[in-house]
Formats: structure tokens, sequence, C-alpha cells
């Protein structure tokens, strides 16, 4: 099969024929049809992440058709139409028990623990626990979509934010995990303040739902004047230590921060202005993706229209144009999110 191949840490990547991957007892191989580029690959390129061996295929968020089976599992197909989450969990580990496979002690992530998605066939573990049935007819760009971006920041939003009608909420930038931030706070009825340095990205915030877009420089007072004394809850969708410190200090008193963005040691250590979260009794809370079967909720918002999904997909491209969009992350000089179709 073709793949996006990685050979050296923060060296280009280059397109290359590799042996088809076979499925686990447990797992399958799914086609991919779609498959997004998002800043967590980025980090796997750079070496950012100690699970990622070389030689190294990225991706996580994907949409395709199974295309083998394991012996052991039961609820899928050849030819069954799916997306997964970007944790594929154990289902069997105590915090598998409880629901929260999105914090699986035994989890493997296809594009970081092994080879993953920017090819032509990637290989899923645990398949009867992380796959997702995609509605007849869904595209296969906007499925890969919610694998790891749109996912993490419905949960993030509502689940651990528990963001409530009324509410102001920041998001501190505004690429793939950013804007669906915005989308699903907005539709929530919250009044939302995107933060991007970006004119194009803050413009699509505006286009998601958010009531103002300021840039990234002075947002700290920005974010304040507009929100009356202080966000809510207030999201880093970068992970960067500046965006990070940010969020906290765009809170208001009691306000509630969401750390969604990774935050790897080669970026630096985040000051976080534990000052405050004392004496305004802050909440920091961490989110990490979603499980498979939370997709429900996800799914019934994009159907009944107040999910813009389709037009979150801004750049749809040949597997072959992997290395340089990949590349691109780290530049963000893209707005949205950008596809491969394999």
């Amino acid at each position: 099969m073709r793949a996006v191949l990685v050979t050296e840490f923060g060296a280009p990547a280059h397109l290359a024929e590799v042996p088809d991957p076979t499925p686990a007892p447990h797992g399958v191989v799914v086609a991919v049809e779609a498959t997004g580029v998002c800043r967590s690959d980025w980090h796997a390129w750079q070496g950012h992440d100690d699970d990622v061996v070389l030689p190294h295929v990225p991706g996580h968020e994907l949409a395709g058709t199974v295309a083998a089976v394991g012996d052991d599992v039961r609820n899928w197909h050849v030819g069954d139409r799916v997306t997964t989450p970007f944790v594929t969990a154990c289902g069997t580990c105590p915090e598998c028990a409880a629901g929260a496979q999105q914090v699986c002690r035994s989890q493997t992530q296809p594009g970081f623990t092994g080879w993953g998605s920017f090819a032509d066939l990637v290989a899923l573990d645990h398949a009867d626990v992380n796959l997702v049935a995609l509605p007849e007819g869904f595209p296969a760009a906007s499925a890969a979509a919610l694998g790891c971006r749109v996912a993490t920041a419905f949960r993030a939003v509502t689940d651990v934010g528990a963001v409530r009608a009324g509410e102001f909420v920041a998001v501190h930038g505004a690429g793939g995990v950013g804007l669906s931030a915005v989308a699903v706070a907005a539709a929530a009825g919250a009044r939302v303040v995107a933060v991007d340095p970006s004119p194009a990205a803050r413009d699509l915030a505006l286009a998601f739902g958010a009531e103002h877009a300021v840039a990234a420089d002075g947002a700290v007072e920005a974010v304040r004047e507009l929100t009356d004394g202080g966000a809510h809850v207030s999201l880093d969708a970068v992970g960067l230590p500046a965006t990070c410190e940010g969020s906290v200090r765009s809170l208001r008193r009691r306000g509630r921060h969401v750390q969604v963005g990774l935050l790897p040691a080669a970026a630096g250590k985040p000051s976080v202005p534990m000052d405050l979260v004392i004496a305004h009794e802050l909440q920091v809370l961490g989110s990490h993706g979603m499980a498979a079967h939370d997709y429900p909720r996800l799914l019934a918002l994009v159907a009944a229209g107040r999910f813009p999904l389709a037009q979150l997909v801004t750049r749809d491209l040949p597997l072959e144009a992997g290395p340089r969009a990949l590349a691109e992350v780290g530049a963000a000089t893209t707005a949205g999110i950008t596809v491969l179709r394999p």
C-alpha cells in the first residue's frame, strides 16, 4: 500500500510503498477514504511524542470501509463504513468499565503507538469497543474531521467545561479544534469570543458562531472587556505555554479553564497563575478526546443542522500531498481542517 512515511523526526516525510497491515484477532483493517491532518500529527512528526517509533506513518482522524476483520470481532463486517476515536481503548480496564474509554490505561492510538491513517489502509485495535458506524451517505471528509478535533471539542465544551446557555466562552485558537469548540458552544447558546493571530481563522470563527474574534496580541484584556470581567469558560485549543496561561487569565472569578491542546515539553512549560486559581476559585480541567459510545450525541447535533461540519473542511487533497500538508501545520498557514484522500 501507499503511505506517508516519516523516517527522521522533523525531516521531510515522503510517499512510499509499505506492506499492507493485517488485523489483530480483536481488530480490523480499514480502507481509508479520508484522513485529517491534525496538529497532533505534526507533533508526532517532530518527535514530541515518546510513543512514536521510526519509521512511522502519521494519521489518527479517519473514515473508511472495513477491509479485513480479526477472528474475535463480533459486531463488524467487511464493507461497513466506519470512523473511530483517536484513542482505541482496551474495553476491559477499570476506566473502560466506567465508560471513560478516552482515558483507557491500556489504550493504543493509530498514528502514535502504531502506524496511522496517512495511508491506503490502517489497522485498528479492539474494534467492538472503538468503531462507530457512519450514517448512510455521510461524507468521508466530514467523518474524518469528527475523530479527533470535533469529538474532542464537543466533549470539552459540553461535558468537561459544562457550558450553559448565556455564558461567555473564550476559545484560544481557531484551528480545527478551536472552530469546533466555537460551533458547539454557540449551538449550546453561549456567547463566544475567539482568539487567533490569523485574520482568516478569525473570519471563520465568526462564521461558526462567535460573537467576537480578536487577535492574539492583547487577547486577555480584550476578552475580559468583551465578557464584562472575564469568560465563564475558557478553552486552550492550541497547546502552547502562552495560550494556556492566557486562557486561565481570561476567566472571571470561579471560571473554568479547559486544556484541550497538547502541551509538548519541547514547547516549554506553561506558567499557570496558581495565585489566581486560588484567589478566584478557578477550575483547571483537562479534556482528552471522546469515547466511541458518545458519538451518537455528536452525530445527532450534526444531523439536526446545528453544527456546520461540512464547512469545517477547507482543503481536500490527495494522499501524495500529505508531506507538504504535514509541514504546513507548524506554520499555521491554513484555516479550518485539511483532509487527505487515499
